[in-house]
């Protein structure tokens, strides 16, 4: 008779247990996420009308380079030097970007790279 109390005790605490962990489970809450996929086609620019603006009193460096994306962008850089220092531009109107450049000497110039994001 002791031995099935033992059995019994046993079965109850096993029970206790399981009913506390399913308790405390379900007792959590967890917020609503999304997570997904997807694709979209990311294009380039057409830089047109490139325009140089060179220093009036020292006319071998540049102060500013100018020039139409075509399209809206938020984000724009230039680099004119390989390798070179990359230089913040300013939407001047419409599609057209101006990039400050002061002081840049015109004979190291050896390219007009433009990098732009429109987010």
């Amino acid at each position: 008779m002791f031995k099935s109390f033992k059995i019994l005790f046993v079965l109850f605490v096993v029970v206790a247990l399981a009913a506390a962990a399913y308790a405390f489970a379900a007792s959590n809450t967890v917020p609503a996420t999304k997570a997904g996929d997807g694709s979209g086609a990311v294009s380039g620019y057409t830089v047109t009308g490139v325009v140089y603006t060179l220093n009036g009193s020292d006319p071998s460096t540049l102060d500013s380079v100018a020039f139409d994306l075509g399209a809206a962008a938020t984000q724009v850089k230039v680099q004119l030097v390989a390798a070179g220092s990359w230089y913040t531009c300013a939407l001047d109107t419409g599609t057209v970007w101006e990039c400050d450049t002061t002081g840049l000497t015109v004979s190291t110039i050896d390219q007009l790279r433009v990098v732009a994001a429109s987010n």
